[in-house]
């Protein structure tokens, strides 16, 4: 099942968080990476990191066969928040370090493989625009659950 086209909100908030990762952790980040995951099928992270030798031990035209170090998902569009704990928690199993949640509330959530973290394991810190982000009553975003 394909998903639409990202809306330009979400496109610049993925921008400006790759952009965050390559600075602070090296340029060997991509976005929208087809991954495998081992409970969830064939997965496509918002942001992915993952170090020189794992980005040279396939194929990069096919879908990568594992899960990078890391994966972050942007939920400013409205079906992004479907399923997002099982995607957590997708990576996480096929092997991803951290995962980060950016909400359509501008909350930055950190995920390992023990659960909900109070920083990035990788030193990361993300300063995104609020005028990009929804202020007021959201839906709530579902919580993830190891």
């Amino acid at each position: 099942m394909l998903n639409r086209a990202p809306s330009a909100r979400r496109q610049i908030v993925l921008t400006d968080v790759y952009c965050h990762l390559t600075e602070q952790i090296g340029h060997l980040a991509a976005m929208s990476v087809a991954v495998t995951t081992l409970s969830f099928g064939i997965r496509v992270p918002d942001v992915v990191w993952m170090p020189w030798d794992k980005w040279e031990s396939f194929d990069r035209d096919d879908p990568a066969p594992f899960v990078p170090d890391l994966c972050v998902e942007v939920l400013l569009d409205s079906d992004r928040t479907q399923d997002i704990d099982r995607r957590v928690k997708g990576y996480l199993e096929g092997g991803a370090s951290e995962v980060i949640v950016v909400s359509q509330r501008r909350q930055i959530e950190f995920w390992g493989a023990r659960g909900q973290r109070q920083a990035s394991m990788f030193g990361i810190a993300l300063s995104l625009d609020r005028m990009y982000f929804e202020e007021g009553n959201v839906a709530a975003v579902p919580d993830v659950r190891s």
